[in-house]
């Protein structure tokens, strides 16, 4: 049977990149011929597919023996759906006030979740077990949302990491107080390449219950997965993933996606490179008289504070996003696919813009 024609046109410039967001960035080869080889013949919907089936072995070889991973439409699904495991309907969440559940999912896990968020303020987007216990108080007060889970995310919002040491700290910190530990790992990747360390060295050797396993920001076009690494912690995951709109029918097309990153080593040469830029990008910026580096450049983020003018003028040239855009800061975010010439030739650009 000959494939049907098609009437598809490419609407934007395949050449140009910028420094908005890991999100931006198009699908990895090697994500996109996955896809294709998952296309053929018919497989059981839900989930019960073969793909599906392999992605929990790969998991298992990543966070242990009772890992199950449990693929999602994207990230704040993934969040929400972790978080309502681990809570009860009076729970709250304590989390850094830099977080995404707390920032960027428009309220989505108190709106849909149904639980509280306990923020703390941090001054790298990080939390500590002395953080923690501004919030960790009252479990018997019905007054007050009991805090059952602490939610730390690696690499930060701010693009800061946490040693194996500090989520171990955090975690049995947590457990002691009855509490349960969820990371977020849309930039898991990330974290673990710069560490040069497993993934396996921050999550389950050290206590983590529940993870969002992050796949879009690093090569793949669409999903995530939450994986349940402490089988003890978690009630009904499958019933919740379909309450929260999260159960995929065709959910080869997202495990599959999740295999060809993690089955080998193409998520850490994707989070490998996307970090290599980065510095890159921060050896260039630490050059220009006039912009300061706010923060730790760890992981594949860049965050600079900059005439506001110059921002705006940059901005025309090259995507990005103001981080706080009444202190002039900005942020600037490296992908797979970031090359060195997209670095240099940005580097060039905001020399320009500053001598105006």
């Amino acid at each position: 049977m000959n494939p049907p024609k098609t009437d598809a046109r490419r609407h934007h410039d395949p050449e140009v990149r910028g420094f908005a967001s890991d999100n931006y960035a198009g699908a990895h080869p090697e994500v996109l011929a996955a896809l294709a080889v998952a296309n053929g013949g018919h497989q059981v919907a839900y989930g019960e597919d073969a793909y599906t089936e392999n992605l929990q072995r790969i998991v298992r070889s990543h966070f242990g023996a009772t890992a199950e991973a449990f693929p999602v439409f994207n990230g704040t699904g993934a969040n929400v759906v972790a978080l309502q495991a681990v809570t009860d309907r009076w729970g709250a969440v304590i989390c850094a006030e830099s977080a995404h559940i707390n920032v960027d999912e428009c309220g989505a896990p108190e709106r849909v979740g149904g639980l509280k968020l306990l923020t703390v303020p941090t001054p790298d987007g990080k939390l500590t077990p002395e953080l923690i216990d501004r919030q960790a108080y009252g479990w018997e007060d019905e007054h007050r949302a009991m805090p059952q889970v602490v939610s730390i995310t690696q690499s930060t919002e701010l693009g800061t990491l946490y040693t194996p040491e500090e989520i171990r700290a955090i975690c049995e910190h947590a457990h002691a107080h009855g509490m349960k530990v969820h990371l977020d790992g849309s930039r898991i990747a990330n974290a673990a390449a710069s560490l040069d360390v497993p993934m396996r060295t921050f999550t389950n050797a050290v206590g983590v219950d529940i993870l969002s396993l992050g796949g879009t920001k690093n090569g793949a076009m669409f999903g995530e997965a939450v994986v349940v690494i402490n089988q003890d912690a978690v009630r009904r995951m499958k019933h919740l993933r379909k309450l929260s709109m999260q159960l995929a029918s065709k959910m080869r097309f997202v495990s599959v996606q999740l295999e060809a990153l993690f089955a080998k080593d193409l998520w850490l040469r994707n989070a490998r490179h996307a970090n290599e830029m980065a510095q890159r990008l921060a050896e260039g910026v630490r050059a220009v008289h006039g912009v300061e580096i706010l923060h730790p450049v760890q992981a594949n983020a860049v965050f600079a504070r900059l005439p506001h003018d110059v921002s705006e003028r940059l901005q025309k040239r090259f995507r990005f996003y103001f981080w706080n855009e009444a202190a002039g800061d900005v942020r600037w975010m490296c992908s797979f696919d970031t090359t060195e010439d997209d670095v240099d030739r940005f580097v060039a650009a905001l020399k320009e813009e500053m001598a105006r």
